[in-house]
């Protein structure tokens, strides 16, 4: 299973902490049900916010968290609730971040969070909360119809990392945005299997006059539908490249889901990535440069020379 992105992380974490704080003492399985989560992945994540505090960053000025077998006990206490006075600029800043951090799933809207961004809105004089709005696609609309009426649709879909448009039908069961975009999570009947389908690059979306499948639907396919809100997960028959990447690529690995990431010398790094298609992989091969070397499958460097000399000649002509 593909990791959340370090900003996906972040914003579940500062969602997390409040939560826990006005509560507690927490079940560890009920935190990871409310957002969305194994319980391994809460522990993990809970264990790296106990190094976080103020400075000199001594025991006593980390946040506390315990946390046991079953339970997890978190005390914010006074450490950071010191004041701070923001410029209008910084001011809107932080409540357009509190909104975001507010649309996680599992956030409390009614928590401490949303009732420090209301005095914020107040003091910032705004008659209207703050909202963080994303352009909606032509065909959003049609895909939500299709979620609440449970039916299945036909979709005419660019595949960026294939470089190909493909007729397909689906049973969608959620949208979500991340990174600016709009996605459906929904089971292909072409690919046999969940997707993740982005709306802007469908070209036509069309109701079958079928009733979406439930049966066949992320959570009784083994609970796929836990890969997350990412625009790309990866399933364990998806093609795996590796690459070494020089200190200057190392944001890839914050990027992109990985499978796994070894520490080399010199401030180099060994990362495996899954790969939807070889198009995309190209374009990721060009933008990088000489600051990837392709290791393995070995035919990598063949590719990216290729699609280099079919940059050169658009440009030629």
């Amino acid at each position: 299973m593909a990791r959340p992105e370090a900003g996906d992380r972040l914003r579940r974490l500062l969602a997390m902490l409040p939560w826990l704080a006005e509560r507690g003492r927490v079940p560890i399985k009920e935190v990871a049900d409310r957002f969305d989560m194994r319980p391994n992945e809460v522990v993990a994540e809970l264990e790296l916010a106990a190094c976080c505090g103020l400075p000199p960053y001594t025991p006593d000025q980390l946040i506390e968290l315990v946390v046991t077998d079953d339970y997890v006990e978190a005390n914010l206490g006074g450490r950071l609730s010191r004041p701070l006075r923001f410029s209008p600029a910084e001011g809107f800043t932080v409540a357009a971040s509190a909104r975001a951090i507010l649309a996680v799933p599992g956030a409390d809207p009614d928590g401490a969070l949303a009732r420090a961004l209301a005095k914020l809105e107040a003091a910032l004089g705004q008659r209207q909360a703050v909202t963080v709005e994303l352009d909606a696609p032509a065909l959003l609309d049609v895909v939500r119809r299709a979620i609440d009426e449970g039916q299945r649709l036909e979709i005419t879909y660019y595949s960026a990392s294939r470089d190909e448009v493909t007729t397909r039908r689906i049973d969608p069961h959620a949208v979500f945005s991340s990174e600016g975009r709009w996605y459906v999570n929904a089971w292909c009947h072409l690919a046999g299997g969940v997707r993740h389908f982005r709306v802007d690059r469908m070209e036509e979306a069309v109701p079958t006059g079928e009733r979406s499948d439930a049966a066949v639907g992320p959570v009784a396919k083994g609970g796929q539908a836990a890969q997350g809100r990412q625009a790309f997960s990866p399933g364990p028959d998806v093609d795996e490249v590796s690459l070494v990447l020089s200190p200057g690529a190392r944001w890839v690995t914050e990027t992109y889901p990985t499978r796994e990431v070894q520490e080399l010398a010199g401030g180099r790094v060994r990362v495996v990535l899954a790969v939807g298609g070889l198009a995309w992989l190209e374009r990721l091969l060009l933008r990088l440069g000489p600051d990837a070397e392709a290791v393995d499958p070995p035919h990598l460097e063949v590719a990216r020379r290729r699609a280099a000399a079919q940059v050169l000649a658009r440009y030629s002509d």
